[in-house]
């Protein structure tokens, strides 16, 4: 399969180029030339087989002719073995045909296991083909940084720095990257917004020379990787819920809009997914654009979902090349990114494609309590906004899905806010020890100094 770039000006890559690049030399984001659409009776056999099986048939499409299928077979075995749930992503039924997909079973309790166990290897398996190294720099809003460090743990040829915002993410967030950090896995502290943290990384990775330099490349969402493994859940869950076919609808607590984009591209290869409500806290740059059509970020606020605490969704530019923005130059891209309005037929198919909610800090809160007094069911604050998000979606007659994208003890001070108790880790599980580090500027300056030392 053949890969382009959303701003049209890169070569065709390969899916090896796609995972070990991360970012289009354009500075545009990989996607598909064509993208997959599977036989509905090969769709059919998934129903009931296990994980390794439905991420085997959403990935072969994509990385066929690259990777031996019994060598991919093996990577998705290695990745899902790491999981402490048999099920890998239990579904549970907290309300008739109101489910919540458990996305936090991998080691660092957090829905971006699921792709980084997946990306990391294959990362690895590319570099030992080719004779390379890698050095991976990584923005993150507090969940990929360790699911990041966990995934590229024993791999020699590959360093990493990962930048987080100061003060933008959970304790329990921050321990853990630094208890998985090490001398070539290192974690620094930004003296700014998850926005900062993820400018900082384009513009270093948009350098051709830094690029080349230190042989950089990305393990955020951008990565192409990333969306086809987390397209896996969606594929799997609506193949257990879905009766004759019917779609299963997906809420999405949502930030950097990947995890929301996979649900898309598992609907678009086939898998019985429905609606997909994208869910935003106050940081609510998605829901206006669909509302108002023009992409129009402010500045980041600060709540109780830090993971979503971000305005410039960096996988919002595939979606709009996929409305039909992309051309040969990248000019009707970079427009829209800069604030130019959505032409109204590529407006009415975001409206088409996908719903949108903000909901506030207070009924997030609030509805952590209700789900708790109700049900007996803890979940952390993404997770119970996004069910507040799809509350207007009433007792409909199909399946709905709130995505819990973390466990709710890596955001016990909230939980313990909203309903009186601390979330208890499973057994064997111990908490990190906290960070003592001190912060970097928001300055290409200190973040090259920062890779310099690390490589």
């Amino acid at each position: 399969m053949e890969f382009i770039s959303t701003r049209g000006l890169a070569p065709a890559a390969t899916f090896a180029k796609v995972i070990l690049d991360g970012l289009a030399p354009d500075g545009g984001l990989y996607v598909p030339r064509l993208m997959p659409r599977l036989d509905p009776a090969a769709i059919a056999q998934l129903k009931g087989a296990d994980f390794v099986a439905t991420a085997e048939a959403v990935l072969t499409p994509f990385a066929s002719g690259t990777i031996a299928a019994d060598r991919l077979r093996s990577i998705l075995h290695g990745a899902y073995a790491r999981f402490s749930h048999p099920s890998v992503a239990p579904l549970i039924e907290v309300a008739p045909g109101r489910w919540v997909l458990e996305l936090f079973h991998g080691p660092t309790l957090a829905f971006k296991d699921h792709a980084l166990l997946i990306l990391g290897p294959l990362m690895g398996h590319f570099l030992a083909e080719a004779d390379r190294r890698a050095f991976v720099l990584c923005a993150t809003s507090g969940d990929t940084g360790g699911a990041a460090l966990a995934a590229l743990a024993g791999l020699d040829r590959v360093r990493a720095l990962v930048l987080y915002p100061q003060g933008g993410i959970s304790a329990f967030q921050e321990a853990q990257m630094h208890a998985l950090s090490g001398p070539t896995r290192r974690v620094v502290a930004v003296e700014g917004s998850f926005d900062d943290c993820q400018r900082l990384v384009k513009q270093v990775l948009g350098d051709a020379d830094l690029r080349e330099r230190f042989a950089l490349t990305a393990v955020n969402s951008v990565n192409w990787g990333r969306i086809a493994a987390q397209a896996v859940y969606y594929a799997h869950a609506s193949l257990r819920l879905s009766r004759a076919g019917e779609p299963v609808d997906f809420a999405v607590p949502t930030g950097n809009f990947g995890n929301a984009y996979s649900g898309l591209i598992a609907r678009r290869m086939g898998f019985p997914v429905g609606r997909i409500l994208v869910a935003t806290n106050d940081n609510d740059a998605l829901v206006r654009i669909a509302e108002e059509g023009v992409l129009s970020p402010e500045g980041v606020v600060r709540t109780n979902t830090p993971a979503m605490d971000i305005q410039l969704a960096s996988n919002f530019e595939r979606m709009l090349f996929d409305l039909g923005a992309g051309d040969k130059t990248g000019a009707p891209i970079a427009g829209l990114l800069g604030g130019a309005p959505l032409p109204q037929h590529m407006l009415r198919g975001l409206r088409d494609s996908l719903f949108f909610a903000r909901v506030s800090q207070p009924a997030t809160l609030v509805r952590m309590k209700v789900l708790f007094d109700q049900t007996g069911y803890i979940a952390d604050p993404h997770t119970a906004l996004a069910m507040e998000a799809a509350e207007p979606f009433g007792a409909a007659p199909r399946h709905l899905v709130t995505l819990a994208t973390a466990h709710p003890a890596k955001f016990a001070e909230t939980v313990a806010q909203a309903i009186g108790l601390d979330p208890q880790l499973a057994p064997g599980r111990q908490l990190p020890a906290p960070n003592l580090s001190s912060p970097i500027a928001a300055s290409l300056a200190a973040v090259i100094a920062a890779i310099t030392a690390t490589a």
